[in-house]
């Protein structure tokens, strides 16, 4: 780099018109420490106990930047990468599993990071969370190989690492990846107290409520618009022997009720299939969350998480404003950066 990140971050934002805050300036700070310690680190300094971080685990609250700054990260530098949602990734692992499974003699984790080595150096993994027991039990073992083959990770997480899959099932199983997280990352903390998705230049005209006559009236009014002169279809999407129905397809602008995507037992597999035909997604009829709704509730921040990482524009109507949509309680903060990213994603600012 020619130029220093930070002075590369500076001209960034410039471009972008974005504010030049010193909490983020020091992020970058600490992130071109690890990426000259770790990219360009030289033969003598290459056993020093400080070169030995492989990862740079970035965490805070909703809306303060951590995705900005990573992505500018990752699209500046050369390095054979990849960028994906966790959830997407341990899909990859689990179907690479069942492929391979036949393979009695190898270990599946090895053969798996044995591809991954042959392909990338880099991996960035955006909104790092832990919810599935399945996967929490095989990630100490997953990331230890990974780190062992010199591939280096960056992560952004609303939470600490030692926070991560707490209270969870057999936790104690988990924790090998929480020590092995500590030993081989550069952990911080970006703290700013305001969530810039929710500025007054980020308004949210796509957000419809409350659920009545007029909200109806207005989205229906709104979907005339986007889908005029798009021809409707009925589409079906074969999602590993199971079909899914469109009933409301036009051109890649797709119509739901919540019921439709969060009623079902649907997962991270399935909204991945769904946003690939997508182009914008008009959801209708989202409730407030109790206890009671959890379920559908779990199923619609995976969703909200998927759209926002695949850059899904979407337009709602919804039972309440989105400062006055209620949770369970057992979802009360991943939910907060789910009405973060719905200040986005119902944006203007977020185009077609």
């Amino acid at each position: 780099m020619s130029k220093t990140l930070e002075e590369k971050f500076k001209l960034f934002c410039n471009s972008k018109n974005l504010e030049i805050n010193q909490h983020q300036i020091t992020t970058i700070q600490i992130l071109e420490d690890f990426y000259n310690k770790n990219f360009h680190s030289s033969i003598l300094n290459f056993f020093k106990k400080e070169n030995h971080k492989k990862g740079f685990y970035l965490y805070g609250g909703v809306g303060v930047g951590k995705t900005m700054i990573l992505d500018f990260f990752y699209d500046l530098i050369s390095e054979k990468k990849l960028r994906l949602h966790f959830n997407e990734f341990m899909l990859n692992f689990h179907d690479f599993a069942h492929v391979n499974k036949k393979k009695l003699d190898e270990n599946i984790i090895n053969l798996f990071v044995k591809n991954l080595k042959s392909k990338f150096s880099l991996i960035y993994f955006d909104e790092f969370q832990v919810t599935n027991i399945v996967d929490a039990m095989i990630l100490g073992k997953l990331f230890d190989k990974i780190f062992g083959e010199n591939i280096k990770v960056i992560i952004t997480s609303n939470i600490a690492i030692s926070e991560l899959y707490k209270d969870g099932l057999q936790r104690d199983q988990f924790k090998p990846f929480i020590k092995i997280m500590k030993r081989k990352t550069v952990e911080y903390e970006l703290v700013i107290e305001d969530d810039y998705r929710k500025s007054k230049e980020n308004q949210n005209d796509r957000y419809f409520f409350p659920l009545n006559q007029e909200t109806n009236f207005k989205m229906n009014k709104f979907f005339r618009i986007i889908s005029k002169d798009k021809k409707k279809n009925t589409l079906t999407l074969n999602i590993k022997g199971r079909e899914f129905l469109i009933n409301e397809f036009y051109e890649g602008v797709i119509r739901f009720t919540f019921k439709e995507l969060c009623d079902k037992i649907l997962g991270a597999e399935d909204y991945l299939e769904i946003v690939k035909v997508s182009k914008f997604m008009v959801i209708d009829q989202i409730p407030k969350f109790d206890d009671i709704n959890s379920n559908q509730q779990h199923r619609f921040i995976t969703l909200i998480d998927i759209l926002y990482d695949k850059k899904i524009p979407i337009a709602v109507t919804a039972e309440k404003n989105l400062d006055k949509l209620t949770s369970s309680k057992s979802l009360k903060e991943p939910f907060k950066r789910t009405i973060s990213r719905l200040y986005e994603l119902t944006s203007s600012n977020f185009n077609l």
